[in-house]
């Protein structure tokens, strides 16, 4: 009788053995199966989407530095404009840009990103092509403040319309992938220039003026392409089928705070309120980031606008400046994609970003004190700036986006870091005079010093960040269960 229940019980045992194993090979199944249709998904949306946001941005950075080409090849003397009245107009486009992109945010959606991204890139193709036909300081004052109410909605626009194709993981490598675009455009760009100033000069147009009107024609054909292959959502995606469009949204709901994830998805929880636009107004996080990306962008435009004259000014032609000015932008590329798969990969945006702006801080700190009779250790310099400015913008701009839930939360969180940030352009603008050439102390000085205080920021955020986790692992924000945002306990801040 014993040895019969033994057999029994071993049965039941093997029994329960074979059916968990069955379990655990069908959970397996699903599992390979799901990961196969995310890669098929993300392999359609990287090839569909982040090739035209790329060029969109291409195009955004090349109509905004240009002015810095158009300058060696005697803008300034042809428009009868001084050091300073060129250094306000730099600016008084930076203050345009600025007002104009909260508000472009909060339109998006009533909009559509399908039309309102490229409807903006078509209306700064065509205020660029305009600066080639200005003929004072008063157009080029014009022209240049028009230019910033058209560009200012493009990239917070973009970093919220990423928001809504990829889950919070996946953002940096996406957004490096296309900022690179940025850091290609400081190459491409000069070889650009030096190829149209090759037309010559024609008629009453200056050799300068044809970089603006041809790339802003390149510009407006750009824009009108880009309606016809930009999606909305993933929702609507013609290009995914059926099942993976069905899927896409899923693993979207599922990357939200789970109360939100279990009900569907935040569009159909959330209209606009003025309190989400406040929350995202007084949100620490993002002032933080913020202050710290205006230190990197007041480097990273003061870069891009004065790159070329500063090798200029260690020995080279106009020419060849556009030459050498490639070679950095091209290594920053690089490094930038290789710096945002890791990010992804380790799930880390502000500690990565603490030990990827040590190299540019060196840069400057080594090319604002060495004397003008070591020409090629400053150009060498400017590979670690390039690259420590460059590969440090993804991470800071997903890093923001990934720490806000709710719609109009992470639009007017995106957008604000983005008006902080650009305010950098203001101190790009003044603080490289020609007066100053060839050493530039004081502008090497004061980026150097902006680098360091966004080190710190870039250090107190994360440690905020990790206090809020702690305490929602406490249960202080317990009171915040259902409120489908990132207040939600189940919400972890990304460090």
């Amino acid at each position: 009788m014993g040895n019969k229940e033994q057999k029994n019980r071993d049965e039941l045992a093997l029994d329960e053995k074979l059916e968990n194993a069955e379990e655990t090979r069908g959970s397996t199944t699903v599992l390979a199966a799901d990961a196969a249709m995310t890669r098929r998904i993300l392999l359609k949306l990287d090839f569909r989407i982040l090739p035209i946001l790329a060029l969109l941005f291409l195009c955004s950075f090349l109509d905004r530095t240009n002015v810095g080409n158009a300058k060696t090849y005697g803008l300034e003397t042809s428009l009868k404009m001084t050091d300073h009245q060129y250094d306000t107009g730099l600016a008084v486009y930076y203050a345009t840009y600025i007002a104009s992109e909260i508000p472009s945010n909060l339109v998006l959606r009533r909009i559509s990103p399908k039309i309102w991204l490229p409807a903006l890139t078509v209306m700064w193709g065509i205020v660029t092509m305009c600066l080639g036909f200005i003929k004072n300081y008063a157009g080029f004052m014009a022209a240049r403040a028009i230019l910033g109410i058209t560009e200012g909605g493009l990239l917070p626009g973009i970093v919220l319309y990423l928001s809504g194709m990829y889950t919070r993981g996946e953002m940096a490598l996406r957004l490096g992938l296309f900022y690179t675009a940025a850091s290609l455009s400081g190459a491409f760009g000069g070889l650009l220039a030096r190829g149209l100033t090759s037309i010559g000069k024609r008629g009453h147009q200056a050799t300068w003026s044809w970089i603006f009107i041809i790339e802003g024609l390149i510009t407006v054909v750009i824009g009108i392409f880009a309606y016809f292959m930009l999606p909305n959502s993933v929702s609507t995606a013609s290009f995914l089928k059926k099942e993976e469009r069905a899927f896409a949204a899923t693993r979207l709901h599922l990357d939200m705070p789970s109360r939100l994830a279990e009900d569907g998805s935040e569009r159909s929880h959330e209209s606009f309120k003025w309190s989400e636009v406040a929350r995202g107004i007084f949100n620490i996080s993002t002032w933080l980031s913020a202050s710290a990306y205006f230190g990197i962008l007041a480097g990273l435009y003061s870069f891009g606008l004065f790159l070329p004259t500063i090798i200029v000014e260690l020995g080279y032609t106009a020419n060849e400046a556009q030459l050498w000015s490639v070679i950095p932008y091209a290594v920053a590329s690089v490094v930038t994609v290789i710096v945002s798969i890791i990010s992804d990969r380790l799930k880390l945006r502000g500690v990565i970003m603490l030990f990827v702006l040590i190299p540019a801080i060196i840069g400057y700190a080594v090319i604002a004190n060495i004397s003008v009779a070591h020409p090629k250790v400053k150009y060498g310099m400017t590979f670690l700036m390039a690259t420590g400015m460059y590969a440090s913008v993804p991470c800071v701009l997903v890093w923001n986006s990934n720490n806000s839930a709710g719609h109009y939360k992470r639009a007017t969180t995106t957008a604000l870091q983005l008006a902080i940030a650009n305010s950098g352009g203001f101190v790009a603008t003044f603080i490289y005079p020609n007066a100053e050439k060839p050493q530039f102390h004081r502008g090497h000085t004061v980026v150097l010093g902006l680098l360091v205080g966004a080190w710190f920021l870039v250090a107190l955020n994360v440690l905020y960040c990790h206090k809020v986790n702690k305490d929602k692992a406490k249960g202080k924000y317990d009171q915040y269960v259902g409120y489908a945002d990132d207040r939600d306990p189940d919400f972890m801040m990304v460090l």
